[in-house]
């Protein structure tokens, strides 16, 4: 119950006993003094609060709360609470998903139940918090039952980014998080020297009560907010990510030897005078990945997926092992690297640089010109790429416009599309996402904003790093020992689950392109509508909607297949530089072929767990910072108004993808000014309470840009009628 509301009850009759117990029922076992229980309750008079001091003692007594010395009241545990009421309750454990500043929902069993939670009996707690949820009643005219919070199991994060505000008598940090809709209060004593406007780290000293904020304290000071390095530490910040490896990993990485030992060469196979060579984005600093041909005098291709060996390096048990382990993978922010290992790995020893020798773990397959695997071999080898290929220069042989390794890049591509070909065949999905890439100026302003091309070039080294990743799981799987099951890391995407995608079905084709779910076709479905969506407006809309519906990949230790990519068996065995996962597959790779037995299951189990937390936590920061520039970017355009399509929708707004910049932002139902609209949540779709005028999703639109926040990454736009477009 809101304090106002008890507090007009209060004022306008005598006090109940039962609001007394509605307020502990509420708070459930924490516990209050006498002052500030009646102050929740407006019980402020002395003659009020004499007769709650006697109520309380009154309910103690009966068993109905309980008393902690010296001078605090509780509710009853919750066991007593199931007891009392002769029936047990229906109360379930997820993890906060705070939609907006009124509601949130609670998440449980990985989705399967979402119980809706306002923010009044969130009882504290925050986005991804752990909670216990105390379900109730079914949602009104919705498909969630609503619940009230009664315990926070597991808190998700203590410290938040934001820019402080300070007055006379107090600060406050105004979090960019979000999903954090609460200020947080700072004691002038607690600042740390930070100044108005800076950006800052801040540590809660206590999390949100009833009427209350959350109090902190200032920890770092990251600069003044809107400045670029500013606000790229804010997002390494705000993500938990490093700023520095740890000066005695930085001494272990420097005393690594640059010399192999010829006693190293000798047992490896070697490749050194066999055609070898990379081809990675003009901007890469380290090259993880090689591969060699060798045209044999059969007719057969061989071919070798060469990786980095970094675990030859990086041994177990070291300071370098425990930083890689911990930190799981690299992260790519819009202008820099966040490495997992050290810059005497990651860009010189582990790095395959042409023209030196370099210690790699190797997939060496034989192939037709089918593409079809005669022979193949795993292990330890050597090798000297001859020439460094950027994506672009790759491309242009495969074009006809350069001659460099001509007959060797033309016969890898010609493989590369035969192993494509099958892989489709056998029911891989074509999802090409669009990820976008900035021209940004020395002090790192957006100068431009342009999507990433995929060519030929870029497809030939995907199906070879594809191809070894398969087979290296096969081939760890195939290692079973009678009934034991080989312990190995894998790369898994379960299948989708079957609502959603009905669900999905159903929105392709209100857009006009219905959809086949044909048991065991479902890949094809997919096929048939990316290949419908090619060069149309909506593509990308719906293309990303698609891969939503679809299960998030992870790494886990059960063989559960790859529905995306059609393998039954996949891990990731080829970027050790930057992904832990794979130097594990590394480690437990060469153990099978050494005849090893099977190796704890459990250990592994964790450390997946680990790497694909670690790996979600990158995917955010890299898309924050991605959107901070989208909003730095298109802030200078003013009022020029952008044809949109309208991309998704909530009760609260519509979002709006700029078909120019490939931005999206919101159009608040508050600011729909011509009607009042209603978000028809089964229809997805925004009607309007007096004219029915419906706004759809994937309805072409035109806006303009109403305000841009920077701190949280936001862009509200203006819907604009088709008159009003043609006034700009």
């Amino acid at each position: 119950m809101p304090r106002s509301d008890r507090k007009n009850r209060a004022a306008a009759r005598q006090p109940q006993v039962i609001e007394v117990l509605d307020f502990f029922q509420f708070y459930g076992r924490k516990a209050f003094r006498l002052k500030q229980i009646s102050k929740e309750l407006g019980m402020n008079t002395p003659a009020e609060r004499q007769w709650l001091l006697e109520t309380l003692e009154g309910l103690v007594a009966a068993g109905k709360i309980a008393f902690k010395f010296p001078d605090q009241f509780s509710g009853l545990s919750k066991e007593s609470k199931a007891s009392e009421q002769g029936q047990k309750r229906n109360v379930l454990t997820g993890k906060v998903d705070f939609v907006n500043p009124k509601y949130a929902f609670v998440v449980v069993e990985a989705g399967k139940v979402e119980v809706k939670v306002s923010e009044s009996q969130l009882n504290g707690a925050l986005h991804d918090d752990t909670v216990e949820v105390e379900v109730g009643k079914q949602n009104r005219g919705g498909r969630h039952p609503e619940g009230r919070v009664t315990a926070v199991l597991q808190r998700s994060r203590d410290t938040f980014v934001g820019r402080v505000e300070i007055s006379a008598r107090y600060a406050f940090v105004v979090p960019d998080f979000r999903k954090m809709f609460y200020d947080i209060f700072v004691p002038p004593h607690e600042l740390n020297g930070a100044k108005h406007g800076e950006k800052v780290v801040v540590r809660l000293t206590s999390f949100p009560e009833r009427n209350k904020k959350p109090e902190g304290k200032i920890e770092r000071v990251l600069g003044m907010s809107g400045e670029h390095q500013t606000e790229m530490h804010s997002i390494m910040a705000e993500f938990g990510l490093p700023f520095e490896f740890p000066k005695d990993v930085e001494n272990e990485a420097e005393r690594i030897p640059d010399q192999i030992a010829e006693k190293e060469l000798a047992s490896r196979r070697d490749f050194r005078k066999i055609t070898t060579f990379t081809i990675d984005p003009d901007n890469a600093k380290d090259f993880d990945d090689a591969l060699s041909i060798r045209m044999l005098d059969n007719g057969m291709t061989e071919v070798g997926v060469h990786i980095a060996d970094v675990t030859h390096y990086v041994r177990e048990g070291t300071l370098l092992e425990r930083e890689a382990q911990n930190r799981a993978t690299s992260v790519y922010l819009v202008d820099r690297t966040i490495p997992m290992l050290p810059e005497k790995l990651s860009n010189n020893l582990c790095s395959l640089v042409p023209h030196q020798d370099r210690l790699t773990m190797s997939a060496v397959f034989v192939l037709n010109q089918e593409g079809e695997i005669l022979e193949e071999w795993f292990g330890k080898t050597v090798i000297h790429s001859a020439h460094r290929f950027t994506y672009e220069e790759a491309q242009e042989v495969i074009e006809g416009k350069s001659e460099l390794y001509k007959k060797e890049i033309h016969l890898l591509n010609h493989l590369a599309l035969k192993l494509r070909q099958r892989r489709f065949a056998e029911g891989a999905i074509t999802f090409e996402t669009i990820e976008l890439k900035f021209k940004l100026a020395d002090d790192g302003t957006p100068l431009g904003m342009f999507p990433k091309e995929r060519k030929d070039a870029h497809k030939l080294i995907e199906d070879f790093m594809l191809l070894a990743n398969k087979r290296v799981a096969e081939y760890v799987h195939n290692t079973r020992k009678g009934k034991q099951e080989p312990a190995m890391v894998y790369r898994v995407h379960e299948s989708p689950d079957p609502e959603k995608v009905r669900n999905f079905a159903g929105i392709a084709a209100r857009f006009g392109y219905p959809m086949k779910l044909d048991a065991g076709k479902l890949a094809l479905a997919f096929n048939k509508l990316v290949d419908s969506l090619e060069g149309k407006e909506e593509q990308n809309v719906l293309q990303s909607m698609a891969i939503r519906t679809m299960a998030k990949a992870r790494y886990g230790t059960e063989p559960l297949g790859h529905f995306g990519l059609a393998f039954p068996f996949y891990t990731h065995f080829t970027s050790p530089i930057r992904r832990y996962p794979d130097m594990m597959a590394h480690r437990l790779l060469m153990h099978y072929l050494k005849g090893g037995s099977s190796t704890d299951k459990e250990e592994l189990d964790q450390q997946c767990k680990h790497s694909s937390e670690r790996e979600k936590r990158a995917s955010d920061a890299e898309r924050a910072s991605i959107k901070y520039k989208q909003v730095e970017y298109i802030r200078n355009y003013g009022k020029k108004v952008f044809e949109g399509i309208v991309s998704g929708m909530t009760d609260y707004g519509i979002f709006v993808e700029m078909t120019e910049t490939r931005c999206e932002g919101m159009v608040r139902v508050s600011d729909l000014m011509d009607d009042y609209y209603e978000f028809d949540e089964k229809n997805f779709r925004m009607v309007s309470k007096r004219n029915k005028k419906h706004i759809n999703l994937g309805q072409k639109v035109m806006v303009k840009v109403k305000g841009t926040d920077l701190d949280r990454r936001t862009i509200d736009l203006t819907l604009l009628n088709p008159r009003e477009a043609d006034d700009f």
